[in-house]
């Protein structure tokens, strides 16, 4: 696998997915009741942006570090001040385990799944060996599989892949249909990249047959060098979640675009669209 996230911490796919990864975070925190994260492919937990991968793609300059400094509504920016918060002001940008580690409270618990032994001891150190997040060294997909319905039997399960195999939208489908024969209340996040705009939206239209989802995308450009367009899905959403997509997606679109075509999508799968532009 030669996906490497060091060059693509931070940059505007990370921002979109993890702005609304701690919106649905916050949303499980609204009930005293404990929730359980999963994260089927974790990363190794920190990023250097200064490091010479970071710097030489470049891509978190038109991500978080854009972002930090720009002129954003104030119900955007109450929306976002929470993500940014735990993205922090420095250098080293987190990676999803490390930025929901910061919304779990004593009784909730983490677990994350990376197949790399040495990006899963890099984690474990990231995390500063919380007790409250195990990490283990195994195959996500395997893992979801072994790991739901939590305890808890609420939570939020982060489907992350680096989308390389020829098959990773198979294996998400499938694994994602397995789970919720399992767990059928369970909260999925999905991220893609949108490469190829025909394919991802059989996937989405695929996932919405499997149950109530929310689709997600913000396209910075229509060309260019690597990712232009990225996507998320939420399976059974938190109710909020759609009207606080909409008022993030139009600030994210402005602030993050990278020419006059940028552009955001909001539509319930196998529903009507939402919103557009």
């Amino acid at each position: 696998m030669n996906y490497r996230h060091e060059f693509h911490a931070g940059n505007f796919a990370d921002v979109l997915k993890h702005a609304l990864l701690v919106r649905v975070l916050l949303y499980l925190r609204r009930k005293d009741k404990p929730f359980r994260y999963i994260d089927t492919h974790a990363g190794a937990g920190l990023f250097d942006l200064d490091g010479p991968e970071a710097q030489r793609s470049g891509e978190a300059r038109g991500g978080i570090l854009r972002l930090r400094d720009a002129n954003i509504s104030p119900e955007a920016a109450e929306l976002l001040a929470p993500y940014l918060e735990a993205a922090g002001a420095g250098p080293l940008y987190p990676g999803s385990p490390k930025i929901a580690q910061a919304f779990l409270r004593p009784q909730d618990r983490g677990l994350c799944c990376e197949l790399l032994p040495e990006a899963a001891n890099h984690l474990r150190g990231a995390l500063a060996r919380d007790k409250r997040i195990k990490v283990i060294a195994r195959d996500g997909f395997e893992g979801l599989n072994a790991f739901v319905p939590p305890p808890e039997r609420r939570g939020l399960v982060l489907i992350d892949p680096p989308f390389e195999r020829r098959d990773d939208y198979e294996r998400v489908h499938d694994s994602l249909e397995s789970a919720l024969r399992k767990w059928p209340g369970g909260m999925f996040m999905v991220w893609q990249p949108v490469k190829e705009p025909e394919v991802a939206d059989a996937f989405c239209a695929a996932v919405g047959g499997l149950a109530e989802a929310l689709r997600i995308d913000l396209q910075v450009a229509t060309s260019g060098k690597g990712l232009t367009r990225t996507g998320v899905i939420v399976v059974n959403p938190p109710y909020v979640l759609e009207q606080e997509a909409a008022t993030l997606l139009p600030e994210l679109t402005r602030v993050l675009a990278q020419d006059e075509r940028a552009a955001f999508w909001l539509e319930r799968l196998g529903a009507a669209k939402v919103s557009s532009q």
